[in-house]
This record gives C-alpha cells, structure tokens and sequence, in this order.
C-alpha cells in the first residue's frame, strides 16, 4: 500500500473515492484534530464548527474528562453483551431516570436504531399498527425510521415501507384530529423539527396532541435524538412543554460523540413489553456507557444547559442584525435562518474557516457544541456578514 503523508488532501479525497459508498456529499476538506469548539484540517488550519458532528459534539472537541473517563474504562472493559450485567449500564439508566423524569431505558448505537426500537415498543404496547408522523419530520433511513420521514425523495426508493403510516401537518392539530383513531399506535414528532430547517413544535399544538392521547389511547413518541441533553436550552426539548411522552428516543449529543442510542419509556409502557421482543448486541456497552455518564458529568458541571440557552439567544439575536438573513428561529443553541443560495454561503464559509450546513436551498442550521461562548458567536458573525 502507498503511504500517504496526511496533509496530502487530495490524495485522501482521491482515495475516498475509490473505496466508500459514495451516499455522502462531503464538503472539500479533510478534518484531523478537534479541541472544543474548534476543527484543525490536514494543513493546520483552524475553523469553528457550527455543526458538531450533527449536533453530537455538545461538550466540545477532545474535552480532558470525558477522554479521562473513557480512556479509564477501555482499560477495562469493551464489551461483553446484553447477556451478562455490567455496572455503566445500569448507572445511566439510573441517571436518565433522573434527568429525563421517564422510567425504564433500552440502548441501542444510534438515532435510527432508538426510533426503530420506539415503533417496535408502540406497536406491542398497544396491540395497533398505525402510526402518525408529521410534514417535514425526518426520523431516520432505516426502513422503520424511513417510513415515518416525511421526504418522498428519502422513502420512495425504498418502499413498501412499514404501513399504515399517515402524515399530518405540523403544528395544526385539526389536521391531526382528522388522522388520529382507535387504530393509531403512536404520533412521533420532534419537538423541534431539525432536518426541516429547525422549526419548533407551538405549545398549544403540544397540549392538544396529549388531550387526543387520552381521548384515543394512542402513545406519543418524542424523538429527541436531536433536541436532547442540552440542546434546546433545557434537558430535553419536552421540557419546554413540561409534558412527559410515553417514549422518548436519544442519540447524537448522548455521547457527545461516542455512537450511542437509546429510548426512554413510562412504567406503563414497560410493564407490557417481554424479554427477546428486541435486543442489540453493542447497544449499552460498558464503554458507550461511561461515554455517555461522562457527557451528561460536564453538562452538569459547567452548566451547559444554562449556557445553551444564554448563548442561543445571543446567537440569535446577532443573526438577526445580518442584512442577508430573512428569518431566525430555534431554542437554545439549536438555530435555523432562512438565507438566499444556502450551500453557496456554505462553501464560502468553509473557505473563511467556519463550519456550517445547510438543510435546503434556503435554509442554514447552526447546532454548535454547548460550550460556545460570545467571542466563537462574534467570529461566526463575522464571516456570515462578510459572505
């Protein structure tokens, strides 16, 4: 094999190409170091990243303790499988019990892994098999996930899919009245619609989804994967509600990084549900495990939940004096903005030494890690301003 030098970037991307899948449009860089909210290509140059890793990073880049802690624990011990009790495990149940007010967990490795494992509980909870997803939701590209995404241009590949699925449109609850019945397993919603542009769910649309719940016996899945640990300016996005689904799926900023997935359910919920009706082999591995307990340690310790929330709305309200932007929205430091020619403003941006993505033509997210502060925002501002 050729030996390579690693600031040789176009020979990795040359040699990319020839070797994965091409499902990914990557942006022209090649990424080789990250340390807090900030990314080191294969030449040292240095950019901040408004994405971490799709809102996974939210303690920031190589943080001392949670290198500490898992260095410590793969020391240790990996993996042994579900068959056996290991001490993490059962120690972040017992701390997302605490966090997230729900009762019983199951892990899994990812965010589609958690919204799979969510439609396989609601569908054995409730003996029914419909389920109601919403317009723009984006909930994974597993067949399960896939089915309750609203994209056409995701599902029709790929279909049949799992039915009867039916979608309503978001944030109208009369629409929503209409597709609800006695058949209805599950209505799964995020409570801020990320992949769509970063669209909040209304308040008022939330009550009157859970006032139907009662009516028809239905369970309501909250798909947090994106919303959850911090993000939002709360624990969770559901907090902003304060209601409490009967599941809720988590992934991406769980392990700030780590592959690792999970749902959370009430005790009603878990009392019907029976050994070997779902498994995963990595899923709440020792290591994952002290990944995520390390996460959720320094969200606690440098109250970044707090910081979510204060930075979001200084982020927000520093976009909102761009003459290019035409919307701001979002909680805590989960922002979307409406710009003309996003992916151009994206190229340049990278170009200038500032990481962002775009969910559609016009619309750009900003998902930082949680530990931004003023001056990374400032320096954000910046650039965006001179694009």
């Amino acid at each position: 094999m050729t030996i390579v030098q690693e600031g040789d970037a176009m020979n990795w991307i040359e040699r990319e190409s020839k070797a994965l899948i091409q499902f990914y449009r990557r942006q022209n860089v090649v990424f080789v170091k990250g340390e807090g909210c900030w990314l080191y290509d294969e030449n040292g140059k240095k950019y901040l990243d408004l994405v971490a890793g799709i809102a996974a990073i939210s303690i920031g880049h190589s943080h001392p303790q949670f290198i500490r802690k898992v260095s410590e624990q793969l020391q240790k011990l990996v993996h042994v499988s579900n068959l056996y009790y290991t001490i993490p495990q059962i120690q972040l149940a017992e701390k997302l019990s605490e966090i997230s007010g729900l009762d019983r967990f199951f892990f899994c490795n990812s965010g589609a892994e958690a919204v799979e494992a969510a439609l396989k509980v609601a569908r054995k909870a409730t003996s029914r098999k419909k389920f109601i997803a919403f317009t723009g939701s984006f909930h994974g590209r597993t067949m399960g996930a896939l089915s309750v995404t609203y994209k056409e241009k995701f599902r029709k590949p790929f279909e049949p899919l799992i039915q009867p699925v039916e979608f309503a449109e978001f944030n109208n609850i009369h629409d929503l009245e209409k597709k609800v019945d006695e058949n209805t397993a599950a209505v799964i919603l995020e409570p801020v619609q990320g992949e769509a542009g970063v669209y909040p769910a209304d308040k008022e649309f939330i009550k009157e989804l859970f006032r139907l719940r009662d009516e028809y016996g239905f369970l309501i899945i909250f798909d947090e994967v994106q919303t959850g640990f911090g993000r939002t300016g709360e624990w969770f996005g559901k907090d902003h509600f304060g209601v409490k689904p009967d599941i809720m799926a988590m992934a991406k900023a769980m392990g700030s990084g780590f592959p690792i997935g999970g749902i959370g359910v009430t005790e009603e919920v878990a009392s019907k549900l029976e050994s070997s009706e779902h498994a995963s082999t990595f899923g709440g591995n020792p290591l994952a495990c002290t990944a995520s307990l390390a996460t959720i340690e320094v969200i606690e310790s440098e109250k970044l939940v707090e910081n979510s929330k204060k930075m979001g709305e200084y982020f927000r309200k520093r976009l909102e004096g761009l003459d290019n932007v035409s919307s701001v929205r979002g909680l805590g430091l989960m922002i979307g903005i409406n710009v003309e020619n996003a992916p151009e403003i994206v190229s340049k941006a990278l170009q200038k030494g500032l990481v962002i993505n775009n969910t559609s033509e016009n619309s750009l997210r900003f998902v930082p890690p949680l530990i931004i502060n003023k001056e990374e925002i400032d320096y954000a501002i910046e650039i965006l301003g001179s694009i």
